[in-house]
């Protein structure tokens, strides 16, 4: 049993404590350090991948057919077909899946940062590594393929805010698990289960980080959409801190 291990086991019986200025201070010092390297390498994989699926969707269906289907009236929910829906879905559970171990990497950004360590962009793709590949797969396809059933089940039946809730609470209990796999070593199915039964040890505590670092994207979209992307890094941040005060590392002399 490693020390995540019997770190989890304490936390089982006896819970842990978490102060809200303590742990939003270490968030801050470790977003300033990752925030334009963070948010730069964001922004031009995001301009590459949106150029590229355009690029390749345009070629294969035609410019005009591309523009009608953004038109904002064909997007509503009601005007779009199951059959749509279904495969639009399944691309969309697939690619979270598949960037997954990507997002990872922000989060040994993040812990890389904190121990003033170098961190090469070509870290950010380590977690494809096929041990840390299936374990992040897996843990990805579950929540996002119950989200998005959710989701769309309660769409149809008129009920979208319900639907809108339930997604943000297996969210927010479930924000611990890919930390959990990439730095506590667990296994999917188990590393959702303990984030589970972390958060549920001091929600209110959590969810008040995890507000805060939302309403600090908002800002940014709102000052200047591309200012999301500079500020999304403070919620990899939030996650690394929370994992580090909570599970913490073993120290290796």
């Amino acid at each position: 049993m490693n020390q995540a291990q019997n770190r989890i086991e304490s936390i089982k019986e006896n819970g842990y404590t978490l102060e809200f200025e303590n742990v939003f201070n270490l968030v801050f010092e470790n977003y300033k350090k990752i925030a334009i390297y963070a948010g730069l390498i964001i922004f031009v994989f995001s301009v590459l991948f949106f150029a590229t699926v355009f690029i390749s969707l345009s070629a294969y269906f035609g410019m005009e057919t591309i523009t009608d289907m953004l038109k904002p009236e064909n997007l509503k929910p009601e005007n779009l077909s199951k059959e749509f829906i279904l495969i639009y879905s399944g691309c969309a559970i697939i690619f979270t899946c598949l960037i997954s171990p990507f997002t990872a990497g922000f989060l040994k950004m993040a812990y890389c940062a904190d121990k003033d360590q170098e961190f090469p962009i070509s870290a950010l793709f380590q977690y494809y590594k096929l041990s840390y590949f299936i374990e992040l797969f897996i843990a990805t396809f579950f929540i996002t393929i119950f989200n998005t059933g959710i989701t769309n089940a309660l769409d149809l039946a008129g009920l979208p805010i319900v639907g809108s809730i339930i997604t943000m609470l297996v969210s927010f209990y479930t924000l611990l698990t890919i930390p959990l796999i990439i730095f506590g070593k667990l296994k999917a199915l188990e590393a959702i289960r303990t984030s589970i039964m972390i958060i549920s040890k001091q929600p209110l505590v959590i969810l008040s980080l995890v507000a805060v670092s939302m309403v600090a994207a908002i800002v940014g979209l709102i000052v200047f959409c591309i200012g999301v992307l500079f500020t999304i890094p403070f919620l990899y941040s939030l996650y690394y801190i929370l994992y580090k005060e909570i599970i913490g590392f073993e120290e290796i002399e």
